[in-house]
């Protein structure tokens, strides 16, 4: 079955991962939604770009994925929803007992919450289309944890969680959602780290790939956004029909350990 014409809803996408899925499926012939919480020209000039390259329609849809009712909205705005990529997600560390609680609930509702609200909002338009596919970026976090992550370790294993919950609940219709689990990947985020982190350790940016960053994925290389994009599309494809409710690691080996 070819995807060409499915339009795909992908969450936190102006930049990182989520770009990289949004490039994969246009270059797939896939409608593309690219969403964040901001509203600038070159968010909107950034779907410009990918429907001029791919020949595909692309927008950007501002929506802020701390509120529940904005992620539905969303779903609602796209005007179609074959495919859901929840990818929005933030960051922070920190010991649990110095936790600020402001930064717990943000990245319990922008991690995970969200991906509650947009499956419930999509899954009645992906029936009434007949088909769907949900893809649930995750992380090794999902299954692993680490100190002073806390938040984030709950949110992402809650996403798989759900994930397999809303599995279980469509698992009679041609729809599927799955749990992609990255280690670490260099986005832009990454790459503008490394230099204050050579300079912290006095390292070069070698050493700091595998000595720090990259200390706990086995293959000592960084995952792709293009490599993420291609695994989302992967089970899109008809070879995935049979594949629900699990979650696919892109981690170097990190799980494996």
């Amino acid at each position: 079955m070819s995807l060409q014409g499915k339009t795909a809803i992908i969450t936190g996408s102006n930049s990182g991962i989520g770009l990289g899925v949004a490039r994969e499926f246009a270059r797939a012939g896939v409608h593309v939604v690219l969403n964040s919480f901001s509203d600038r020209d070159e968010d909107h000039a950034l779907a410009a770009g990918i429907a001029e390259e791919f020949g595909v329609q692309a927008r950007y849809i501002k929506a802020d994925m701390s509120k529940g009712e904005e992620c539905r909205a969303l779903i609602d705005l796209a005007g179609g929803c074959d495919i859901l990529v929840n990818n929005a997600g933030i960051q922070h560390v920190a010991p649990i007992d110095e936790f600020p609680v402001n930064k717990w609930d943000a990245i319990i509702a922008i991690n995970m919450n969200s991906a509650f609200h947009t499956m419930a909002a999509a899954l009645p338009v992906m029936r009434q289309r007949g088909w769907g596919r949900v893809i649930n970026i995750a992380s090794a976090h999902g299954l692993r944890a680490s100190p002073f992550k806390a938040a984030y370790v709950a949110a992402k294993h809650g996403v798989v969680g759900m994930t397999k919950s809303v599995a279980l609940e469509t698992a009679q219709e041609p729809i599927t959602c799955n749990a992609v689990c990255p280690g670490y990947v260099l986005t832009p985020l990454v790459e503008a780290q490394i230099p204050d982190t050579m300079k912290e350790y006095n390292m070069t940016r070698e050493e700091v790939e595998k000595n720090v960053l990259l200390t706990r994925q086995p293959s000592k290389e960084f995952a792709t956004v293009e490599q993420l994009g291609g695994t989302a599309l992967f089970l899109c494809s008809d070879a995935a029909a049979q594949i629900t409710g699990t979650t696919i690691s892109v981690d170097g080996g990190w799980t494996a350990v």
